[in-house]
């Protein structure tokens, strides 16, 4: 069995809603660039380095992707990130090419506090991931097959 890492990445603190006509247009605050870029840093520091990304359309997370600076690496933008919920999000998971052994998924919550829970209960605490809020997840199998992983290491990265 192929061991797997499912990396879940809330997007970094993004800008005042009041100043942007919808939501999905609302990019990061100036402390969101600068936890997106620790979270970035942790990622290499902990040798966590993604073969694909699966990122939400919305603004924040495309700008929270950017500053991760992770180089060379396959990105799907999907709007069900932005909307769907948990379930929904878990189906995106389960249909990632077999060669993909390490999954980034940047969102939102609540659909990535709620997908880590149903991945693996009672691991997260009960307020969840905070922006910048990374849980990473791994197990043995395949993408399609994946239905529980438990939480390896938890992290949130502030700049």
């Amino acid at each position: 069995m192929t061991e797997r890492t499912l990396i879940l990445l809330r997007h970094a603190k993004a800008a005042d809603p009041d100043d942007y006509a919808t939501d999905i247009e609302r990019p990061l605050s100036a402390r969101g660039h600068r936890d997106a870029a620790a979270a970035g840093a942790w990622l290499r520091t902990v040798a966590l380095e993604p073969d694909q990304v699966l990122c939400s359309t919305a603004v924040r997370t495309r700008e929270t992707l950017q500053e991760l600076a992770v180089d060379a690496v396959p990105v799907i933008y999907e709007q069900r990130i932005y909307h769907g919920p948990a379930p929904d999000t878990l189906d995106l998971i389960q249909e990632t090419d077999p060669d993909v052994a390490t999954l980034l998924v940047i969102g939102h919550n609540p659909t990535l506090s709620i997908l880590s829970d149903l991945l693996a209960p009672d691991e997260l605490p009960d307020t969840g991931l905070a922006t910048s809020g990374i849980a990473v997840h791994r197990f043995s199998g395949t993408w399609r097959d994946l239905e529980a992983a438990p939480l390896a290491a938890q992290h949130t990265g502030r700049g």
